[in-house]
């Protein structure tokens, strides 16, 4: 239970309202910043505009999967009145505070240091990273068959990356009937990926291998799908790119070839944000109640 836990929520999109409602039935007291027009009303909180007053006695204050852009804006689905979070409102925070959000971009990161704010990126989380994965590939697949006129069972099909979205996506393919490539950088990764029946080659070897694919999906947030890897592909080829934007793909390059490629990140929120904010909500519950352990025996 989070009886006596003061939490503000700042902005976020669908997943949000599922944490939400689960702070309020584990008895937290719950202030709502950036939901103007959000037309559900959730008993047990209030909303708020964002002021130094309303972030003074929280304990919790919870950011959305992308806590900030580069310039300290919060993004919210429900609100159209622009969301700063500054210097000033910072300051405001008590010692006690500790600020979660998915992952943190730098100016988020910097602005907790200065202060001394504990932050905690749940996405980092092994166990949150692996349950997000779900519905992430979920999201691809219907992405992949919205805009091919083939069957995934037979695709020739690569997998940019073998971490955690990377893993299920490979091995869901595979069980679909598609003809798998997993394009890795280290040894024990193409070790990894033989082992679970996948074809492995390594980053430097990917233009050498696409002159058939059906289907490429890139997890790896950096420049792999460049322009000489586009070049070597047919006409028909599909990239879905799922790494945090801008992603690893040259779409530029791809729209000169005539290749359809799509950026996709996020796709927990846009396809299954119930799901996905579930597992946000577990988390988050479960980390307030470790942080009150700690300060209680401190």
């Amino acid at each position: 239970m989070l009886t006596g836990i003061q939490i503000a929520f700042i902005g976020g999109d669908a997943r949000q309202l599922e944490v939400i409602k689960h702070c309020i039935e584990q008895d937290a007291t719950v202030y709502l910043i950036g939901f103007d027009n959000l037309d559900s009303q959730y008993s047990g909180s209030r909303k708020s505009d964002l002021t130094p007053d309303v972030l003074r006695d929280i304990d919790v204050l919870v950011l959305p999967i992308v806590g900030t852009d580069d310039s300290g804006v919060v993004e919210s689905i429900f609100t159209s009145k622009p969301i700063l979070l500054t210097d000033e409102l910072m300051m405001s925070l008590a010692k006690k505070c500790t600020v979660y959000t998915g992952l943190a971009k730098p100016y988020l990161y910097n602005l907790c240091k200065k202060h001394d704010i504990p932050l905690v990126e749940m996405l980092n989380r092994d166990d949150v990273a692996i349950y997000n994965s779900i519905p992430t590939v979920e999201g691809a697949l219907m992405m992949a068959i919205q805009n091919t006129d083939i069957t995934l069972h037979g695709a020739n099909i690569f997998v940019l990356g073998m971490g955690r979205v990377g893993q299920t996506l490979a091995r869901t393919l595979k069980a679909l009937g598609g003809k798998v490539n997993v394009c890795v950088r280290r040894p024990e990764q193409y070790a990894r990926a033989e082992e679970m029946g996948f074809t492995a080659l390594y980053s430097g070897e990917l233009k050498a291998h696409v002159y058939d694919a059906d289907i490429v999906f890139n997890t790896v947030p950096a420049a792999i799908v460049t322009a000489e890897v586009i070049k070597q592909m047919p006409g028909h080829t599909l990239i879905i790119d799922l790494a945090s934007k801008p992603g690893g793909t040259d779409f530029r390059y791809a729209e000169r070839r005539g290749i359809k490629a799509m950026l996709a990140p996020s796709l927990p929120g846009l396809v299954a944000p119930k799901s996905a904010g579930r597992i946000l909500a577990i988390t988050l519950s479960q980390l307030i109640d470790e942080q009150m352990n700690e300060r209680e025996g401190a």
